[in-house]
């Protein structure tokens, strides 16, 4: 008998998330950079396990909203949970055990409030979760069986893995494990599709990466991609975006001295899509500025994100 369900990944921002599920998938279906928060809505992807078909909801790390689009990234992470099947609770290791000895860096001081705010939200919904101990690469293992035990001790942890989801150590034995949990089901997807995240936005998530790869430390989060059109053509596939950032003194950094990093960001995106969509592609990026566009439901209503609640 055939299985398949869904499986929510939650964690604070930085966690991993995203890495640990294009590893159970063995493909790429979400962006990975150097800042934390990329993840905008949920990401499915498709994992196979044995007989069992693993649909992995990649959730937005939940953190302490500010915005309209914080308040609306974190109810969507949350919902992520309420239907799934298993969950994974990813945890930072380096960051949880640098803190508890009275150390480390602000942002991993955040990442500790965060898990600790996850840990309450799993206790109100009465909800039980699969702690994975993420980045233990040269961590010391008595740390590590500390960390796991102070955790465990909250009551909302069936069990623990550790995992580093950037080498695969342990990747395996957490998959195997989530795809026992997995319901007597027919398969949902054919057996060749890794992800469900339409074209236009998996191009749009894409071209942010490649964005965030070459401006990370000069840009903060306040930029967003759309896809304005996306059009097959007989040589191949016509892809046009915008960028938009919130102020008129972000526009050069994205452009570029004569335009050469808008053209560096341009041709890897077009590489990659080129690889990913089996087909050419045509790229077109534009850059405007809209000090708004983190409030605007056209952005992110599409996918799913409630702005209302």
């Amino acid at each position: 008998m055939s299985r398949a369900g869904f499986c929510a990944i939650i964690g604070a921002p930085n966690a991993g998330k995203s890495t640990l599920t294009n590893r159970l998938v063995g493909a790429k279906v979400s962006i990975v950079t150097q800042k934390v928060q990329t993840t905008r809505f949920p990401v499915r992807g498709v994992a196979i396990a044995g007989d069992a078909q693993i649909v992995l909801v990649d959730t937005p790390g939940i953190f302490q909203p500010r915005r309209r689009l914080d308040r609306a990234m974190v109810r969507a992470a949350w919902g992520g949970i309420e239907d799934a099947d298993a969950i994974v609770h990813l945890v930072d290791s380096a960051a949880e055990i640098a803190v508890a000895e009275k150390g480390g860096s602000a942002a991993d001081r955040k990442a500790a409030i965060d898990v600790e705010s996850i840990v309450e939200g799993l206790k109100a919904a009465g909800k039980q979760a699969i702690l994975a101990l993420n980045k233990i690469d040269g961590l010391k293992r008595e740390k590590l069986l500390g960390l796991s035990q102070r955790l465990f001790e909250t009551g909302v942890y069936s069990e623990v893995f550790m995992i580093s989801a950037k080498d695969g150590s342990g990747v395996g034995d957490l998959k195997a494990r989530i795809a026992q949990l997995m319901p007597e089901n027919p398969w949902f997807y054919p057996e060749d599709q890794t992800a469900d995240l339409p074209a236009r936005l998996l191009a749009a998530e894409i071209t942010r990466e490649k964005l965030y790869l070459r401006v990370h430390e000069e840009l903060p989060y306040a930029a967003a991609v759309e896809t304005t059109k996306f059009e097959e053509q007989k040589n191949g596939l016509r892809i046009e975006q915008t960028i938009f950032v919130e102020r008129e003194s972000q526009r050069p950094i994205i452009l570029g001295k004569g335009g050469q990093t808008l053209k560096w960001i341009g041709q890897k995106a077009r590489e990659e899509l080129t690889e990913l969509l089996g087909q050419p592609v045509h790229l077109f990026l534009h850059v405007a500025v809209d000090e708004k566009w983190a409030d605007k439901r056209e952005f992110y209503g599409p996918l799913g994100l409630d702005y209302d609640a």
